[in-house]
């Protein structure tokens, strides 16, 4: 467990220092429109999708520690390569390649956690490495900081190297967390099992939804305060370290329980509740006077992020349980792919939702929390029904899946 946080540490420290810069350095030193930068990651983003499964699937055959191992190494390396991109073509060709070796390494690492942690121990597990991320995030953008304030190429040329360093430490790291063998495929059925699995797919599709409240947080809430409430801006970088700092607190704390799947599905639940109560305290922020709208906007942070402690627990039991053990990789890519969608659509389709709508957009949002959230025990309970015949899977006919 030492050498995961330890890896997790160093892997989210360089992620926090890139994200923060890298809009950034790519705008201003290397030339690109903010609309370019947008439209490349974006297709980046949307090419690591498709990655996820198959490199879980790898992982389940060759063991995801040799996976995560390499794909880590070359993400390291191609990183390297924004350094001398001058163009846009040139930025889409390393932005894409980057986004899917870091996916399938986040894959691997899934299921390496998977693997190598003992079923008991896994939301506990999961929860303190949660909290190291965001550790690690807030390092990695304290030190892009100080980029940031020369605001010159070289100094963003030694942070990406930095982070090209620091993601090869965090590689070598994970060599030190104990093997999971693989297991080469046996018999004629699919390949990609997960892909078949209905009650798992509703599950990822579910808990997708549910991870849209990371849009909220990172671009809407940021636009609604400019835009559509008299509190100062400086009230989105208070709502942001409150959230951050209260995961590296508590968040083993709220995960209790999940280790039991029905008490996990529940804890999505209860999750859909309060990011309801966030929707609606975030619309009642505009109106008020600066302080009163700042005093509803930070307690709305405090309910949303009680939420999203919840969320993620939840998340963590329902993933790995619900998993055959033969196949923990592709069904962590699978799993993952809900999560890397919600990213990808979150800030364009809830943008358009809430500052179009504005109040009624909020309400509108936080009913689908509840929905997804009164949704997800009866898929849960629909995925427990089906697990004999997902174990069977592997060694059924082709012509039987």
């Amino acid at each position: 467990m030492r050498a995961l946080a330890a890896s997790t540490l160093i892997r989210a420290t360089a992620r926090g220092l890139f994200i923060t810069l890298s809009v950034i350095f790519f705008t201003r030193s290397v030339g690109l429109s903010a609309t370019e930068v947008g439209l490349g990651l974006t297709l980046a983003a949307l090419a690591a999708l498709f990655v996820n499964v198959p490199a879980g699937h790898v992982a389940d055959l060759i063991g995801p520690r040799r996976v995560t191992f390499v794909t880590g190494l070359a993400r390291a390396v191609v990183l390297l390569g924004y350094l001398l991109v001058h163009d846009f073509v040139g930025f889409l060709i390393v932005a894409v390649v980057v986004t899917t070796l870091e996916a399938a390494s986040q894959t691997g690492n899934s299921a390496l956690i998977a693997g190598a942690v003992p079923r008991e121990d896994q939301v506990r597990s999961r929860a303190i490495l949660r909290a190291v991320t965001n550790v690690g995030w807030a390092f990695g953008a304290a030190a892009a900081g100080i980029a940031l304030s020369i605001d010159d190429r070289r100094a963003y040329v030694a942070m990406i190297w930095l982070c090209a360093v620091l993601t090869v430490l965090a590689s070598l790291l994970v060599l030190r967390v104990p093997a999971v063998p693989g297991r080469p495929h046996e018999g004629e059925g699919p390949r990609f099992i997960a892909l078949r699995d209905r009650p798992y797919l509703t599950l990822t599709i579910l808990n997708g939804l549910l991870c849209l409240h990371y849009g909220l947080i990172n671009v809407v809430v940021p636009l609604w305060v400019v835009q559509n409430t008299s509190a100062p801006a400086w009230v989105v970088a208070a709502m942001l370290v409150l959230n951050a700092t209260t995961v590296a607190l508590l968040q083993v704390r709220f995960s209790r329980g999940a280790e039991d799947i029905l008490t996990a599905a529940r804890m999505q639940r209860t999750a859909s509740y309060l990011l309801l109560g966030a929707c609606v305290l975030y619309a009642l922020s505009a109106g008020p006077t600066a302080w009163v709208a700042v005093g509803v906007l930070l307690i709305g942070a405090i309910v949303h992020v009680a939420g999203e402690m919840l969320q993620a627990a939840g998340s963590w039991s329902i993933s790995v349980d619900l998993a055959p053990s033969h196949a923990q990789g592709q069904y962590q890519g699978l799993f993952g792919m809900g999560f890397g969608a919600s990213n990808m659509i979150a800030p364009a389709l809830l943008t358009a939702v809430v500052l179009g709508l504005g109040q009624v957009g909020w309400l509108l949002v936080g009913l689908v929390f509840i929905a997804v959230g009164a949704l997800t025990p009866v898929a849960v309970r629909w995925a427990q029904r089906s697990r004999p015949l997902v174990a069977d899977a592997q060694i059924l006919p082709a012509s039987s899946a």
